[in-house]
């Protein structure tokens, strides 16, 4: 993986999450170099949260891990798309498969 910048947004990047199968996107989260190094090494996802101001595993407390299959970073190198298997039945911490479940716009 090439370098990437996380000078940009005080120490992180963002990351977008889907299905490694159906493309599906599951969530955006935020990783700093350590959470970064923690995924690669293990192989689960890992963010840092802003709120807690913590590192935490995805599925820590819920038990639904994302696996990965693939990482890519854009052309910037300061976003990642992560292509992932889920182990588990929802990624959303409101039980939902997918954090993207709310209507904001019709046309």
């Amino acid at each position: 993986m090439k370098k990437l910048d996380f000078a940009k947004e005080n120490g992180l990047i963002p990351a977008v999450i889907q299905d490694f199968e159906t493309n599906e996107v599951y969530m955006v989260g935020y990783m700093n170099e350590e959470s970064l190094r923690l995924t690669v090494e293990s192989g689960i996802v890992h963010f840092w949260s802003r709120s807690k101001k913590r590192i935490w595993k995805k599925g820590e407390s819920s038990g639904n891990i994302l696996k990965i299959k693939e990482i890519k970073q854009d052309c910037d190198d300061d976003a990642l798309l992560i292509s992932v298997e889920l182990d588990g039945a929802a990624v959303c911490h409101t039980g939902n498969k997918s954090c993207f479940f709310k209507n904001s716009f019709e046309n």
